[in-house]
């Protein structure tokens, strides 16, 4: 028998849940076992619940047929566990080193009680919080052993499952069970506490409790949150059978009361139109459980509590309302100016959105409008193909309209066309984010296309890396992206990646990636005609180098090696075709030698060339450090070789999610020599790149057939249930916006 069943009920958690069920399993403390519970997930949690058991025998996985909600897979878990000690975890927290070692040792000083209370920490999507409320009484606890009626303080302990080891015989024995429905912590938590008999605490940070930017349901507005007046009636109805615990009916009156006016008071769980019906159901319960002579505490909380008894909701509102415009007051002019701001593209918004959506008009974006290209080209090819009733329009700065090819639509950002052409669409498609002016519109859609696969550091993971943000606001390219509906991948990490680097409300959809659908598909002769439109010699071997920038250098550019002896120790019969990171195309690397040397013929700067698919197809190699091209590459099934000599400076300030050099498509050089002998001995291309090669690619073009765009326009844009695979299905809110359903 374990010491402790540590309990974790799972649902649509897959960017979290390995970090969570790591934090258990590499404690240093081994005499557990994990419960998992599979929530009848709709994602990938299950597999990855299955993976970990595979490979660990103290992980069991219990599979639902059904999703029951938090409290019901929590009990579910409950009957599995053989441990003397019960602990919940939630799926997208995780533990801190040690803290089972100091839980059981914690434990045996205190013989075995039947509660112990550790602390925790928020981590919010920002960074990590300050210390919790509960800091103070944990500490002062000490090494004393307690019931709730001794030290009645402590029912200001955080109210939740995850902070605390229940023994499991007590926990059984007083037949304590989660209820459906949200808040359903608060009546276990405190029917818990004023039963047992001996209650310790550790003063030590064992959980870190994640604040998810969007997706934890007690943060969603609706009408889910009146849940919590049958979860306090069940609380009620079981304190008033037992006269023996009639001295807790006051404490527990006053912390139902504070919970409740807490809840009603919070924008982002109550809507205005449900807060006067709220408020009578609070008044409701306070007639009902009121205990004679209850005294409400001192302060606002007070002063709301004795309203309750004599007061109807409009005198609760204008007290709030008095706070309000008090905190206002002193908010200072940015706030107002702010107001003001929202004001005017709210404005703006209400004069350009009058007409219908047009359910045909699709606009399209790419590269913080470059021109046309990567993923949303494709998809706008394949759109003219086989769906011509849709009318695509592209949005173009000034400066790329002259490369905009024959033929197709576009407008200008900020013209008048502009803003009748973003108000009206059905459809966005960009690879990047719109900017923060824009208000989609309820039932437009949202397609994020995204410009590949990540290896470095995205979104919300760069918080901790302020030199590779530098520049910009990670909370505005989140609120920005709050209007992704769709997210469009070609493997599975990328969908863990951007669910977990874009913690907002989108749909990942397994499509593989439209702009690689050439090089899946393409023609054998396509690769020959780029060729020849680049003056390269029929016959020569194409050593295509795509270096990307490093953000620990002003200006991204880092020359890691000369390109005049890299293309002369090639050799004859070898050219080398040098395609920099876009970012860089109109920056000073150009000035330190690549335009000389392509003018001289010593390789051919392609960097300006819009398509780089073309340049993939017409080469036999590629070259790159950590640009995320080689992910497309790799569906060439051609050698890559990744230069990493300064791999550790690189991961350092930006961040990666794996490490390339230990999981690379092909050989990996360390320094310009290694890089030489490699293609002088023809190590480049041999069976163990190949290996390499094939390995990669199984990971990372797993959804890249040549039918992306296809599958993109039928779904998407046409709902084509006929089309391969079922049509997708947004889920929407009342306003139209799509939603998904969340968990917590």
């Amino acid at each position: 028998m374990p010491r402790f069943s540590i309990i974790v009920p799972v649902f649509k958690v897959q960017g979290y849940l390995r970090e969570c069920l790591d934090s258990v399993l590499t404690q240093s403390y081994p005499d557990f076992e994990v419960v998992a519970v599979d929530d009848r997930s709709p994602d990938g949690c299950g597999a990855i619940l299955d993976e970990y058991a595979a490979r660990d025998e103290r992980v069991r996985v219990l599979h639902l047929p059904e999703n029951v909600g938090l409290g019901r897979a929590r009990n579910a878990g409950l009957e599995q566990a053989r441990g003397d000690y019960v602990l919940f975890l939630d799926s997208d927290d995780f533990y801190t080193p040690g803290l089972l070692a100091a839980v059981a040792d914690r434990l045996k000083s205190a013989e075995d009680p039947d509660i112990l209370v550790f602390d925790h920490v928020r981590t919010h999507w920002w960074g990590r919080g300050g210390p919790s409320d509960a800091s103070a009484l944990l500490a002062a606890a000490g090494q004393d052993v307690f019931s709730l009626r001794e030290s009645p303080q402590y029912v200001h302990l955080f109210l939740v499952a995850w902070n605390k080891a229940y023994r499991r015989d007590f926990f059984q024995e007083h037949g304590l069970r989660y209820a459906p429905g949200l808040y359903e912590d608060a009546p276990v938590t405190y029917r818990s506490m004023v039963l047992a008999e001996r209650i310790a605490c550790l003063n030590r940070i064992g959980v870190e409790y994640r604040q998810r930017r969007q997706g934890a349901i007690t943060k969603t507005p609706g009408r889910k949150h009146f849940d919590i007046f049958p979860q306090y009636e069940g609380l009620f109805a079981f304190l008033e059978e037992r006269e023996d615990l009639a001295w807790a009916r006051p404490l527990l009156f006053e912390r139902a009361m504070d919970h409740m006016l807490y809840v009603i008071a919070r924008e982002d769980r109550v809507t205005p139109s449900d807060r006067a019906a709220f408020h009578r159901e609070i008044r409701a319960f306070h007639r009902r459980h009121c205990p004679e002579g209850f005294t409400p505490p001192e302060g606002p909380r007070g002063t709301e509590m004795r309203l309750l008894a004599s007061s109807p909701y409009a005198s609760y509102a204008a007290l709030r309302g008095a706070r309000g415009v008090r905190r206002l007051a002193g908010a200072g002019k940015r706030r107002v100016a702010a107001k003001v701001s929202a004001s005017a593209q709210s404005a703006w918004y209400a004069a350009h959105s009058r007409l219908p959506l047009d359910p045909h008009l699709v606009v399209y974006s790419s590269t913080h409008h470059a021109g046309v290209s990567g993923d949303p080209a494709a998809i706008h090819a394949k759109a003219r193909e086989i769906a011509p009733q849709l009318r695509g329009v592209w949005v173009v700065r000034e400066e790329s309209v002259a490369d905009v090819p024959p033929g197709i639509d576009f407008v200008t950002p900020g013209s008048r066309r502009y803003h009748t052409v973003m108000a009206r669409a059905k459809y966005w498609v960009n690879n990047v984010n719109w900017p923060g002016s824009l208000v989609k519109r309820p039932g437009q859609v949202h397609v994020q296309t995204h410009q590949g696969t990540p290896l470095k550091y995205m979104g919300a993971d760069l918080l901790g890396k302020p030199g590779a943000r530098h520049g910009f606001s990670v909370p505005k390219m989140l609120h920005r992206a709050d209007r992704w509906d769709l997210s469009l991948v070609a493997n599975r990490h990328s969908e863990l990646v951007w669910e977990r680097a874009y913690p907002c409300h989108f749909t990942s959809l397994r499509t593989g990636s439209p702009r690689n659908d050439v090089l899946v598909d393409a023609p054998a002769d396509r690769g020959a005609a780029v060729r020849a439109r680049l003056g390269i010699p029929a016959g020569d071997t194409v050593v295509l180098y795509a270096p990307t920038r490093r953000e620990y250098r002003r200006g991204g550019h880092v020359d890691r090696i000369d390109l005049a002896r890299f293309a002369a120790d090639l050799g004859p019969g070898h050219t080398l075709v040098v395609r920099l990171h876009p970012s860089l195309a109109s920056g000073t690397a150009r000035g330190l030698g690549l335009a000389d040397l392509h003018g001289r013929g010593v390789l051919v700067d392609a960097t300006d060339e819009p398509h780089v698919e073309e340049l993939m197809l017409a080469s036999d190699a590629l070259v790159t450090d950590y640009s995320a091209l080689m992910f497309d590459y790799a569906n060439l099934d051609r050698p890559i070789v990744v230069h990493a000599d300064d791999w550790g400076a690189y991961a350092a300030s930006r961040g990666a999610y794996f490490d390339i050099t230990a999981e690379a498509p092909g050989h990996v050089s360390r320094s310009y020599r290694e890089l030489a002998w490699l293609f002088a001995s023809g190590t480049w291309r041999d069976e163990e790149a190949a290996g390499l090669r094939a390995a990669f690619r199984e990971r990372f073009c797993e959804f890249d057939d040549g039918r992306a765009a296809e599958r993109v326009v039928r779904q998407v844009l046409l709902g084509d249930s006929a089309g391969e695979g079922a049509a997708v299905s947004i889920p929407r809110a009342a306003d139209g916006s799509a939603r998904l359903p969340q968990y917590s």
